[in-house]
């Protein structure tokens, strides 16, 4: 399998990175896990029940939990593990401020007792559009979420092969043998994760036309994103099958970091608002306008909750004039502004080259800072500035699912430098976000979005470039596979 982009880091919670999370998936188990329609469906957990008065859950896990040095998963990895999840996730953080107490009860049972109730406690434990809750052993959990682990030891369906791992070329994967599946059919993430292939290999191929060459030849089964001008070709190769495993379809994200010059000053990001010209971004990712789309709700297209509240800045070219005024307002005076450039990803590649340019024409310094994908997600983590090692923006896909979930996206947060990369602050706009698991309604919720939405497009943490669905190409003797948002499930799998 060629991935997009680079595995740098292996601790899922650690990083929301998308290939690592595809990583968790593959070596630790999850609680709970979304099926198909996006409903949470019990996984690690056997049995689970609720109190009469709503605040108190209780769980029990299920028969044949193992972790991969053969010891027994117990209620005490569990709780370490949500604990150490809240310090990231925005569901989790939410989660914990709840909660009067999550404790062990004996070695398969835990509980959760809550302040208030909390009827979306299952979507919570079950996300996936932040950190997903993968389960560790209590001595990894018990690290803080600011320091990876490293062990590679979970409980999944795949061990990670350590002897075989060559960081920068490839990452290996074996059936475990040990895992015991559930008995449902599997369903989107949910059901039963049965492994039907004894390895998989994760080569690391920057250079797109070599992994093109590779698939075609048969060295490799899978290319995650062929690119778009080259689809023609593998849609006329007999041995090849285009296959759409996401079908919402991804936003790309322009962050900026609300830290440091210029984008410390909310009318420099306004600037980039004003400025983006989608069209021209969707052109670089995709020839094939069937493939892409302009989006200006925060929410996604195709959302319940997608809005037009305060979108008024869109502006089919963008609007460099007003993007100028606004760059002016905010007194930038040349400041450098740093562009996280990830070369081994060819379509954010791409774009960043395109976005360096359009800032360049409104008179701002700007430079672009190559890098593979991992280490594109180690520097991000840096708040100072660009003279120390720190950025001014980068690029990432959400998933237009993703997108209507304001509890777990962090991209949805405002909670400073607790929060996700960008670390913008507005109490006024985290105090709606945190109203929504207690409306009941769709329409409140509309409601609530649409207000939401209006701060956010007055505070800028976030521009969007456009939203693009894409194929994956496999070779047709590979089948099974899981069509889930950004992620890519690794059981079900079979090759002929």
């Amino acid at each position: 399998m060629a991935m997009a982009g680079a595995l740098g880091s292996f601790d899922p919670i650690f990083t929301t990175a998308t290939i690592t999370t595809s990583h968790g998936l593959a070596i630790y188990d999850t609680l709970f896990s979304l099926d198909s329609k996006f409903m949470p469906q019990p996984q690690m957990v056997g049995k689970w029940g609720l109190s009469d008065d709503k605040r108190t859950y209780t769980f029990e896990l299920r028969d044949g939990l193992r972790w991969h040095d053969s010891s027994v998963v117990t209620a005490a990895d569990c709780v370490a593990s949500i604990h150490r999840w809240g310090q990231v996730d925005a569901g989790g953080m939410m989660l914990l401020e709840r909660a009067k107490h999550i404790s062990k009860k004996d070695e398969k049972s835990f509980t959760i007792e809550l302040k208030e109730p909390l009827g979306v406690l299952p979507d919570v434990l079950a996300s996936i559009s932040g950190s997903t809750l993968f389960v560790m052993r209590e001595k990894d959990a018990n690290r803080p979420a600011t320091e990876q682990v490293t062990a590679n030891i979970g409980s999944g369906p795949f061990r990670f092969n350590e002897d075989l791992a060559k960081p920068g070329a490839s990452f290996t994967y074996d059936r475990n043998e040990q895992y015991v599946p559930r008995k449902e059919s599997a369903d989107g993430l949910a059901g039963g994760k049965v492994v039907n292939i004894d390895r998989v290999v994760w080569d690391q191929i920057a250079d797109q036309q070599t992994a093109l060459a590779a698939l075609q030849a048969g060295e490799i089964d899978f290319f995650e994103q062929p690119p778009a001008d080259l689809l023609p070709l593998l849609k006329n190769d007999p041995n090849i099958e285009l296959e759409l495993l996401d079908k919402t379809g991804s936003a790309m994200c322009l962050r900026m970091n609300c830290l440091q010059k210029p984008f410390d000053n909310v009318k420099a990001r306004q600037a980039i608002l004003h400025l983006i010209d989608q069209e021209a971004f969707l052109r670089v990712v995709t020839p094939d306008p069937n493939y892409a789309h302009a989006v200006t709700s925060i929410f996604g297209n195709d959302t319940p909750y997608s809005n037009g509240e305060n979108t008024g800045w869109y502006k089919k070219g963008g609007d460099p004039e007003k993007a100028k005024q606004l760059l002016k307002e905010a007194g930038y005076a040349g400041e450098k502004v740093v562009i996280l450039q990830p070369t081994d990803i060819a379509l954010t590649s791409n774009a960043m080259q395109l976005l360096a340019n359009m800032l360049r024409k409104i008179g701002i310094n700007a430079e672009l800072a190559p890098s593979d994908w991992g280490a594109l997600t180690a520097r991000r983590r840096n708040k100072g500035p660009v003279e120390e090692g720190g950025w001014s923006m980068f690029m990432s896909s959400w998933s237009d699912y993703y997108l209507g979930e304001p509890i777990g996206t962090s991209l949805h947060v405002m909670n400073g430098e607790k929060g996700w990369y960008g670390w913008p602050k507005n109490d006024d706009y985290e105090a709606l976000r945190k109203q929504w698991p207690d409306v009941s309604t769709v329409e409140d919720r509309k409601a609530l979005a649409r207000k939401m939405q209006k701060i956010y497009w007055e505070v800028v943490p976030t521009v969007l470039l456009g939203e693009y669905t894409a194929p994956i190409a496999r070779r047709k003797t590979l089948t099974g596979l899981i069509g889930f948002p950004n992620l890519q499930p690794m059981w079900k799998m079979k090759k002929a």
